[in-house]
């Protein structure tokens, strides 16, 4: 059987002789109905792509979160064991400083990597626009 892209079965479509045949009632009856049917479907399509958005982007925040904390505890070793083997060859505060200073620039690289994947433009429900864009056209009678 036949269905059409969201699933569900082909609506029959009248032959062009019945379709003149057809009071003015009922095909505004059956444009209101399947008007409603498609806009029902875009917004299934609609939430359905926010969701998985969604928990993309829930699971990576998470996964960013953890592997951050697990980092941080190995990086506080290597920044004391860093500190006091530079500490053999300058005064021990110039060896913190010139490892604090050393980690915050990649801190700070890392920092805005992290901004920019987080972009809200990988949230946009990108097919459910190009289908409103072709609906729109089939309803204006243009040619996509």
């Amino acid at each position: 059987m036949a269905t059409t892209p969201y699933g569900s079965p082909p609506t029959a479509s009248p032959a062009n002789g019945d379709r003149e045949s057809q009071s003015a009632l009922g095909l505004l009856r059956r444009l209101t109905d399947e008007l409603s049917t498609l806009l029902r479907q875009e917004l299934a399509l609609a939430t359905a792509e926010i969701s998985r958005s969604m928990r993309v982007m829930l699971a990576g925040t998470a996964s960013l979160a953890v592997g951050g904390a697990v980092l941080f505890t190995g990086i506080l070793a290597m920044l004391a064991a860093a500190v006091l083997g530079l500490a053999t060859v300058l005064q021990p505060w110039l060896a913190a400083l010139v490892i604090g200073v050393a980690v915050a620039i990649i801190g700070i690289i890392l920092v805005s990597v992290g901004i920019r994947s987080l972009d809200p433009s990988t949230l946009k429900p990108s097919r459910t626009a190009e289908s409103l864009r072709r609906d729109k056209d089939v309803i204006t009678r243009r040619q996509p």
